[in-house]
Order: C-alpha cells, then sequence, then structure tokens
C-alpha cells in the first residue's frame, strides 16, 4: 500500500508528459489528507485523443473522502482502494459505480523495505525517469460551509509475485502495489465507462522500476 509519494513539481515536465497545466496550490512531499494533483474527465462522447482538450488537472485531497462522511478525518485511511474490493467498500463503492476514475502523476512512490529487520523509506520511479501514472478513484465532497472538496484514492493490486514490489512492507503480510499505467492507456482508462477499464490495471513491469534508499 502506498502513504506517501512524490508529485510533479516543475510545471513544464508535468505539461510535456500530461499536456496539462500544473494546478495551483498542490503539495509535492505528499501523506494522507495532503492537497495534491490528479487527473479526470472533463468532456465526454468525444473521438478526439487530445489529453488537453478533454481532461483536466485538479487538486484533492490524498484520501477519499466520501459524500456521506461528516469530516475529512477519514482520508487518512481511505487514501489506498484495492481492486478487488473497490466496489463494494462503503467508502469506494459511489466513485467506482460513477466510473470517477483518474490518473495520480507522480514522480515516486514511498515503501517500506524490511530485508534489514527495520522499515527502511524506499523511493521507487521509473527506470527511464517518466514521471508514473497511478490508476485512482476520485469524489467530491460537500462540507458544512458548502465548499466542495474533491478527494482521491490510488488503486492498489496485490504484489505477491511482483519481482521487486514482493520486498516492500512486513514479513508475513500481503505485498500490494499500486496501480501503474501504461501510458498509452492513460486516454482509454479516463474515458472508461463500465468495468472494462479493468484491462488496464495489471502488475507494471519490475525491470522498468528502480528504487533509492
Amino acid at each position: 500500500m502506498c502513504a506517501h509519494f512524490e508529485s510533479i513539481r516543475d510545471p513544464e515536465r508535468f505539461k510535456a508528459f500530461f499536456k496539462l497545466e500544473l494546478p495551483e496550490k498542490a503539495l509535492f512531499d505528499v501523506w494522507p489528507s495532503y492537497e495534491s494533483t490528479f487527473i479526470r474527465l472533463k468532456t465526454a462522447n468525444t473521438q478526439e485523443r487530445d489529453i488537453s482538450n478533454n481532461f483536466e488537472s485538479l487538486t484533492g485531497s490524498f484520501g477519499l473522502i466520501p459524500h456521506w462522511s461528516k469530516d475529512t478525518k477519514i482520508a487518512r485511511h481511505t487514501y489506498n482502494a484495492r481492486i478487488e474490493t473497490v466496489a463494494d467498500k462503503p467508502s469506494f463503492k459511489d466513485a467506482w459505480r460513477l466510473k470517477r476514475l483518474c490518473i495520480i502523476p507522480a514522480e515516486a512512490i514511498y515503501e517500506p523495505d524490511w530485508k534489514s529487520g527495520k522499515a527502511i523509506s524506499t523511493k521507487i520511479f521509473r527506470a527511464d525517469l517518466k514521471p508514473l501514472g497511478i490508476a485512482g478513484i476520485w469524489t467530491g465532497w460537500r462540507a458544512p460551509s458548502g465548499e466542495i472538496l474533491r478527494s482521491f484514492s490510488m488503486l492498489t493490486i496485490n504484489a505477491d509475485e511482483h519481482a521487486l514490489m514482493q520486498r516492500f512492507h512486513k514479513p508475513g503480510e500481503e505485498k500490494r502495489m499500486v496501480a501503474i499505467l501504461d501510458e498509452n492507456d492513460y486516454f482509454n482508462w479516463l474515458q472508461s465507462t463500465d468495468d472494462s477499464c479493468l484491462k488496464y490495471i495489471k502488475p507494471f513491469e519490475a525491470n522498468l522500476l528502480t528504487t533509492r534508499f
């Protein structure tokens, strides 16, 4: 599971890879309940495959805040959604049913490596140094003041057999990893309106990732 990631801070780099403007006020060293960047569908029913025309980049809370929540504290526990249960969990099922799909741009994620017997925070990023595009879901929550606060969660998959990601998390625990999208699937993922989108959720090849302590 991923509770810590590094967002993209260079506006030109963000625009080069995602064809969108980097939102203002996004944080870059991100933990649950922090505000950072996500990309979602802006317009529908179009055949034009230009992400800059069909999608928008926004800021939201890292940790999904469902419409029924009484406050934002739930975001500390809803930053990851298991793909196996996202359709059923009360916190996530409405966003998934409505196919409020998003991409979370990131330079890197951080996971604890336990091979020394202690948790050592490890930076995980693409070997080709391109940004990660992590599959997620988003929603909006109306605060008591009437303001709409957007939020998002990263989707995760089993990583017990993944050559790299099986190294992380405590011994004996199930290994998990965020669902990193192939950049060729960005458009189709965001345009998806049914569960056929699951075909884009697959383990990112281990040799395309690298690590640094």
